[in-house]
C-alpha cells in the first residue's frame, strides 16, 4: 500500500518479498496492469462509453463522480490508512471499499448537482455540457494536491508529532486541510467555471494545466523520489513548509515544461485547432505520469532507485499519452475527436485507470495474483 500509507504495516501484514534475483515482482506487476486495464475498459463500456453504455453519463456526470471517488479513496486510504477497513479480510475489505466509494461518489455528485445546484446555478446539473457537475468536481483537483501532500510530503505532520493515532490523524487532516483547499477552490477554481464571473484569475484550461502540474510534483517528490529533496530540510514542520513552497514552485516549472512538450506531441495543426485548450494539456500528460507513478509504486512495488523510477514512469507516461490520444480514445473507447488526429480527454479514462488501480491493487491487494510472489513453486520470470 505504498501510495496510501505513511507508515510501514506490521511485519505480519506485509507482502513477502520475492527471493533475491527473482523477477516475480515483474510478473505480478504486469498481471496487475492487465487486470486493471481489462476491468477499466469493460466497466467503461458499461458506464461511460458513448456508444455502448445504456446510459448517457459521458463525459459528465461520469467524470464528476470519478473525481469524487478518487477523493474518497484519498480520505480513507491516504489520510486514514484504511482504518476500520483493515479489520476485514479479503474479499470483504475490497468490496467494502468499492461499495462505499461508489456510494460516496454518486451521492456527492447528485447532492451538488441537484441540491446545491438548486440554490446556486453554477452547480446545477442542468447547465449546458454538464458544467454544473464539473463546477463541484473541480474542488477535487485542489484536494488531490493538498490532502495527498500532507501524507506523502508532510508525513502526517503535525498530528504524529502530537502523539495522535488513527483514526484521529485522518479526521484531523481531512478537517483542517479542508480550509486551505476550499480557499484555493474559491479563489482560483470556482471563478474559472462560474457563469457570472467575467474576469477570473486564470482560465479553466490554465487552472487545470497548472494545478495538476503541482499534483504531479507532489506525487513525484513524495512517492517516486522518496520525499526528496524536501526531506533534506530536517523533517517535521521544516519539511512541511519546504514541500509546500517547493511543490508550488516545482509544479509551476513542470507546467511550463509540459506546455511546449504537449504542443510537440500533438503536432502543430492539432495545437492550433485546440487554441487556448492546449493550456490544459500539461494536465493531460500529467495524469498519465501520475497513473504510472501510482501504479509503479503499488503494482510493481516501487522497484529501482528513485531517479530511475522518475525517468521510467515519465517515458511510460509519454507513451501512454500518445497511445491514448492517437488510438485508444477514438478506436477503443469511442470518445469524440477534439482536434486533428486526437480524441478523448485523458482526465477521464486515465483517472479511471488510477481509480481501479487504487481499488484492485491497493484495496483488494491484487486478490488472486499474490500467489505469483507467495508461492515458491510458481514460475519465476527472469
Amino acid at each position: 500500500m505504498t501510495m496510501t500509507t505513511g507508515v510501514e504495516p506490521p511485519a505480519d501484514q506485509q507482502n513477502p518479498a520475492p527471493p533475491p534475483g527473482s523477477r516475480r515482482w515483474l510478473l505480478l506487476g504486469v498481471s496487475n496492469l492487465v487486470v486493471v486495464v481489462v476491468v477499466s475498459v469493460l466497466s467503461w463500456y458499461l458506464l461511460a462509453d458513448p456508444t455502448s453504455s445504456p446510459w448517457h453519463f459521458y463525459p459528465l456526470p461520469f467524470n464528476a463522480a470519478l473525481f469524487w471517488a478518487i477523493l474518497f479513496i484519498v480520505f480513507i486510504g491516504f489520510n486514514s490508512e484504511f482504518v476500520g477497513f483493515d479489520r476485514l479480510g479479503q474479499p470483504l475489505r475490497g468490496i467494502a471499499v468499492l461499495v462505499s466509494t461508489a456510494v460516496f461518489a454518486v451521492a456527492v455528485t447528485w447532492l451538488l448537482g441537484s441540491g446545491l445546484g438548486a440554490l446556486f446555478p453554477d452547480f446545477a446539473g442542468s447547465r449546458a455540457g454538464g458544467m454544473g457537475y464539473f463546477s463541484g468536481a473541480l474542488f477535487v483537483l485542489f484536494g488531490f494536491g493538498t490532502w495527498v501532500m500532507v501524507v506523502l510530503n508532510w508525513q502526517h505532520w503535525p498530528w504524529t508529532a502530537l502523539g495522535m493515532k488513527q483514526p484521529l490523524i485522518g479526521l484531523c487532516e481531512i478537517a483542517f486541510v479542508a480550509i486551505p483547499t476550499l480557499a484555493l477552490y474559491i479563489v482560483i477554481g470556482l471563478p474559472a467555471v462560474s457563469s457570472s464571473v467575467t474576469n477570473p484569475m486564470m482560465s479553466l484550461d490554465t487552472v487545470l494545466g497548472w494545478f495538476y502540474s503541482i499534483v504531479v510534483s507532489v506525487i513525484l517528490t513524495g512517492q517516486t523520489l522518496d520525499n526528496w529533496p524536501w526531506k533534506l530540510f530536517g523533517g517535521g514542520g521544516k519539511t512541511a513548509l519546504a514541500s509546500t513552497i517547493g511543490n508550488a514552485l516545482l509544479g509551476t516549472a513542470i507546467y511550463f515544461v509540459m506546455l511546449p512538450l504537449a504542443k510537440l506531441l500533438v503536432g502543430s495543426q492539432a495545437s492550433a485547432e485546440l487554441g487556448n485548450t492546449i493550456h490544459q494539456f500539461p494536465a493531460q500528460i500529467g495524469v498519465c505520469w501520475a497513473f504510472w507513478m501510482i501504479f509503479w509504486a503499488n503494482g510493481f512495488g516501487n522497484r529501482f532507485a528513485p531517479a530511475v523510477r522518475a525517468a521510467l514512469t515519465f517515458v511510460l507516461a509519454v507513451g501512454t499519452f500518445l497511445l491514448y490520444y492517437r488510438f485508444a480514445a477514438g478506436n477503443v473507447l469511442h470518445e469524440p475527436a477534439v482536434a486533428s488526429g486526437l480524441a478523448g480527454n485523458a482526465l477521464g479514462f486515465v483517472d479511471w485507470l488510477v481509480l481501479w488501480t487504487l481499488i484492485y491493487v491497493v484495496a483488494f491487494e491484487s486478490m488472486g495474483l499474490r500467489r505469483l510472489v507467495d508461492d515458491p513453486e510458481s514460475a519465476d520470470v527472469r
